[in-house]
């Protein structure tokens, strides 16, 4: 695969594009926010909810979801990455001034549309809540279009809290609900103890205007979806992110199928009335 092939080539899809980091923003002991800008090409415009297939050149390339701002305009990604790979442990070593590969962006987003006019959940759990933060800043950046907007976060310890301080800004804001649970304290932690489950399982809705947005480990969002069904939430309006090892980011390589669905191309946002029957498929 070449870096910024010449037009016609290969598809967009397959074109890669450098990037270089301009900023590196250390979130916990092995997440960063790396802020990317194009060496030559003009960045692309992405929807919340979408992702990049990032290159660490003579590693490997990986997906990786978009954290940044969708209204920051063309010119800068983010990308909030853990350590937990060989080409994920080089991206985020990556330093201020390197460059690393990029192309996309692939996938569905959000549908934030289809919450217009009613109240919106947006739940994520430990990582989960990197491809969700677009999504928050799109909805503070109109909030006139939202009824309700309430932002549940969790994490495993207070260390592991993402956007920390940012977090700290939303709880700030009189337009937003923000709840912040950890399933394990740390000394000096004063906030709930416990699942992402908890403070939803308390929250009153109105189920024939809400919307919810998951993201998080699979099990956390089965959960998290059962207790909204129980609320009287369609399965049509709860929404998920199934990130599965996506590999091609076009649908040739088949590692991201789930059922009938390349998740790369059907998803990796899709609601949960199509997720359900095929997540209670364990050989899937």
């Amino acid at each position: 695969m070449s870096v910024d092939a010449r037009p016609g080539a290969t598809s967009q899809a397959d074109t890669m594009s450098a990037y270089r980091v301009v900023g590196r923003l250390p979130q916990t002991s092995d997440t960063a926010t790396l802020r990317l800008e194009p060496v030559h090409a003009v960045a692309q415009r992405f929807q919340p909810g979408q992702f990049m297939m990032l290159y660490s050149f003579g590693v490997g390339e990986i997906a990786i979801s978009i954290s940044g701002d969708p209204g920051a305009g063309e010119g800068q990604l983010e990308h909030t990455i853990r350590a937990v790979g060989a080409v994920s442990g080089a991206l985020h070593a990556t330093s201020i001034g390197g460059v690393i590969g990029v192309r996309g962006p692939f996938g569905t987003g959000w549908d934030l549309d289809s919450a217009a006019g009613g109240d919106l959940v947006i739940i994520g759990g430990g990582l989960g809540l990197a491809p969700l933060r677009p999504a928050v800043l799109a909805v503070l950046s109109d909030r006139g279009r939202y009824r309700r907007v309430v932002v549940i976060t969790g994490a495993r310890t207070p260390a592991d809290i993402l956007f920390r301080r940012e977090q700290d800004l939303w709880q700030t804001d009189d337009s937003i609900e923000i709840y912040r649970t950890v399933d394990h304290p740390l000394p000096g932690w004063t906030g709930p103890v416990g699942f992402v489950t908890e403070p939803l399982t308390h929250l009153n809705l109105e189920p024939d205007h809400a919307t919810a947005l998951l993201c998080g480990p699979e099990p956390m969002m089965r959960f998290c979806a059962r207790t909204l069904l129980r609320k009287g939430i369609a399965a049509t309006n709860i929404q998920v992110s199934l990130e599965r090892t996506m590999q091609c980011g076009v649908a040739r390589c088949g590692h991201c199928q789930l059922g009938p669905l390349l998740l790369c191309r059907d998803g990796p946002i899709i609601d949960y009335e199509v997720a359900e029957p095929l997540l209670a498929v364990k050989e899937l």
